[in-house]
């Protein structure tokens, strides 16, 4: 459970630009005086994992400590104490700052720990240092560019502290070259001694380079250094004996066209580096593993699986035991057939044991890992290590979660559990909290959603029948609350069978629904219901499935009949009435109208809209993903709010007339929720800009005032997709993160709340 938090004191973070000490984080320029702030709760609803966590370290000096990165959630630290993983970034006010492109344990003060963060390579980047375990940091803003989102956010580590003089770092950047600070991360200089400048920045929003993909020093001979590159190139691993002052390219090992990814030193003083011929996560179709010896300056391949044998896929994660520098591990990437695996040795590479073939997973902790089927291995097996003091104890990544053991060096079926208590790391595209059944169904990215009934317990089921792996928009009754409706897409460009389905229980089990065939696109582009953009609404009886087609279509017999929607143009998002079920609202945009249906659904017509401005394309939004731009009060007919640019609007009389309110703040994202006490105005929560600070406030008087209601110390980098109320409980918000997960919040702790309960 996350602390209940009030104001926490400036100086937590301390924003180091080269010669200047700020403070740090949006909200700290505010005079917080200025804004009514309530106190909120504040906890994560639990899956479990759920996302891509590329890098996995174990602290070398302390037992029990380890650190883990993710591309969008932020870094996390293992409490062993508390057997949880403690989530580092919360505070954290910038978006890019929760993708972690590296992290860096100090090889001699175990409560040291570097982060560098950036999510892409336009977004702002910077490192951040914590002497006391990750409890508060130091932000240094840096001028090279990072890509914890990007491809090739799985190698690594690009951050390294040199282990004789630990105020030295160095990074290895993607675009920009090799970067050192002198002064523990405060002040950074290029080393333009290094032989590759880097490529520079890409013009392209979606691109990226590879550029430096690891740093590794020599925990046992002072000032060497290894660095690889990523890019293409004649030359891709180069070394020093002076702490990064003079530079040399190593020569040898694997053919030009195989790149490294990662690299580990034994205790031997022998580098084992993973190739891959692309930079992944995905796209990776051959690899290798060679192992370096400075020594003797030889090279060996190790290669589990060699020549025509090889299967399509290469390499990535690698690790060394601390006690046996000869028992090294390696994982594959992008090994579709028969599936990735983590091979382990204990005689430094002559002979390999795969260990998909003898390993067991037991995931009933988060069970939607079985995917409606038994778990396998994983997938984007870029992390992995073996703990120093204990080599038994070894954990993997995958792209949905962290896998752990304690038999690693044991014979026999090995056992492997999720290691994710604490850790919410996915995206949410959609969520609803409906007026009866469970408080809370979700929409997730890339593991399709759940009905939540417990929200201290990882839900059984993701939505199935069918199983889309993206929910992007989710509707109920409101007076028949436990008929929902969804729509859907699957990472396919066309979705298999539906991209629609519609359940009776609240979201607890789901039938697929089938709209006739459209007529085909002249340009051969799919039609919305093959690819998860046609939206579906339900009527507030829940009578009525209303999809968004090209011809939009309505059904009241769960799609044995359907029949053409007249005076809708496609995919407007519609919204329904949530207590008047013949009624149904949408903004035609080509018109410039609100146009709303009496008939249930059949018929749509302009309404008059006074009060609203000529121009409503500021509500427009053509992202399948996006919320519809009106809402309806769960609990009052007729009340609709519209959000028109941040600008917020209200009406009582389905339509007919609207006001401006809350003048005062710019929302980004709205929800509405049951009103307070003795209010008839629904409870309003929103991410917005009041008096220059970005936050989430609440208004109880439709909009006429509002308080703050999360802290510095709950932010989660303010990524947040989609924000609602509670129709039964006043004071509780859901908040769908994109990157840690659910949080939920309520202005006081109640006993009856501390289990997390989410059925009525």
């Amino acid at each position: 459970m996350f602390a209940l938090a009030k104001a926490i004191a400036a100086g937590l973070f301390v924003s180091a630009v080269p010669g200047v000490a700020t403070a740090a984080g949006s909200s700290s320029h505010i005079d917080s005086s200025l804004h009514d702030e309530v106190a909120y709760d504040w906890r994560s609803v639990r899956v479990g994992g759920g996302g891509f966590t590329p890098g996995i370290i174990f602290s070398p000096v302390e037992r029990g400590l380890v650190w883990l990165r993710s591309d969008m959630g932020g870094a996390y630290r293992w409490d062993a104490a508390a057997k949880r993983w403690l989530p580092l970034q919360d505070r954290v006010s910038e978006s890019s700052f929760m993708g972690i492109e590296s992290i860096a344990p100090d090889p001699v003060d175990a409560g040291t720990v570097y982060l560098a963060a950036g999510m892409n390579w336009s977004a702002p980047a910077a490192i951040f240092r914590s002497t006391n375990y990750g409890k508060t940091w130091r932000e240094t803003r840096v001028p090279f560019a990072m890509g914890g989102n990007e491809n090739g956010r799985g190698l690594g580590e690009r951050l390294a502290i040199n282990p004789f003089a630990h105020d030295h770092l160095l990074f290895g950047s993607r675009h920009q070259g090799l970067w050192a600070s002198d002064d523990a991360g405060v002040n950074w200089r290029k080393l333009d001694a290094f032989p590759l400048a880097g490529l520079g920045l890409p013009t392209n929003r979606r691109e990226t380079h590879g550029g430096l993909s690891f740093v590794v020093f020599d925990a046992k001979v002072r000032d060497r250094v290894f660095v690889g590159s990523a890019d293409p190139g004649a030359q891709h691993l180069f070394r020093s004996d002076d702490g990064g002052k003079t530079w040399r390219a190593v020569t040898g090992g694997p053919a030009s066209d195989l790149l490294p990814v990662k690299a580990v030193i034994g205790g031997d003083g022998v580098l084992t580096i993973t190739y891959c011929d692309g930079i992944g996560p995905n796209g990776i179709t051959r690899g290798a593993v060679w192992r370096f010896d400075p020594a003797r300056g030889t090279w060996r391949d190790v290669t589990p699986i060699k020549g025509a044998q090889a299967p399509i896929g290469g390499y990535m994660g690698v690790a060394v035991a601390s006690g046996d520098p000869q028992t090294i591990a390696v994982s594959t990437v992008d090994r579709g057939k028969p599936v990735d695996t983590v091979w382990l040795s204990h005689d430094g590479g002559t002979h390999w044991d795969e260990l998909w073939k003898r390993s067991d997973r037991d995931v009933s902790a988060t069970p939607f890992l079985d995917f409606g089927a038994k778990a396998n291995f994983g997938h984007w097996i870029a992390g992995l290590a073996i703990d120093p003091f204990d080599a038994n104890h070894a954990a993997y990544v995958t792209g949905a979660t962290v896998y752990a053991t304690d038999e690693l060096q044991k014979p026999g079926t090995m056992q492997w559990a999720p290691w994710t208590q604490g850790i919410e790391q996915t995206a949410i595209i959609t969520l609803v909290s409906p007026t009866g059944g469970a408080h809370l169904v979700s929409g997730f990215g890339d593991i399709g959603g759940f009905r939540h009934d417990d929200f201290a317990v990882s839900p059984f089921s993701q939505h199935v029948n069918p199983f889309l792996s993206n929910t992007n928009t989710l509707d109920y009754g409101g007076r028949a609350p436990l008929v929902m409706a969804r729509s859907g897409n699957t990472h396919a460009r066309v979705v298999p069978d539906t991209s629609l389905a519609w359940s009776a229980d609240g979201g607890a089990t789901w039938q697929p629904l089938h709209v006739p065939s459209g007529v085909p696109h002249a340009d051969g582009t799919p039609l919305p219901e093959e690819t998860g953009n046609a939206a579906i609404t339900v009527s507030a009886d829940g009578q009525t499935f209303l999809v968004e087609t090209d011809q939009p279509r309505m059904t009241r017999d769960r799609g044995v009949t359907w029949q053409a929607v007249s005076g809708l143009p496609s995919r407007t998002r519609v919204t329904s009435d949530k207590q008047d079920a013949k009624r149904f609202y949408a903004i035609d945009f080509t018109n410039s109208r609100v146009v709303r249906s009496d008939d249930g659904g059949a018929r749509f017509h302009s309404v008059a809209g006074k009060g609203l401005p000529m121009d409503l394309a500021a509500a427009r939004n053509d992202n399948r993903e996006a919320p519809p731009p009106i809402l309806a009060d769960a609990n009052r007919a007729g009340a609709l709010w519209l959000n028109l640019g941040g600008a917020l609007y209200r009406s009582t009389d389905f339509g007919e007339t609207w006001a401006r309110t809350g003048q005062a703040i710019s929302v980004e994202r709205y929800g509405l929720g049951k009103a307070a006490p003795g209010r008839k105005d629904a409870a309003l929560y929103a991410l917005g800009t009041f008096g220059g600070l970005r936050a989430i406030w609440r208004s109880i008087d439709g909009g006429a005032t509002w308080q703050r209601i999360n802290d510095e110390a709950h932010q989660w980098g303010l990524r947040i997709r989609v924000i609602s109320g509670d129709p039964r409980q006043f004071g509780r918000i859901y908040i769908g993160t994109d990157g840690r997960g659910i949080v939920y919040g309520d202005p006081e702790v109640r006993p009856a709340q501390k289990a997390g309960k989410g059925t009525e």
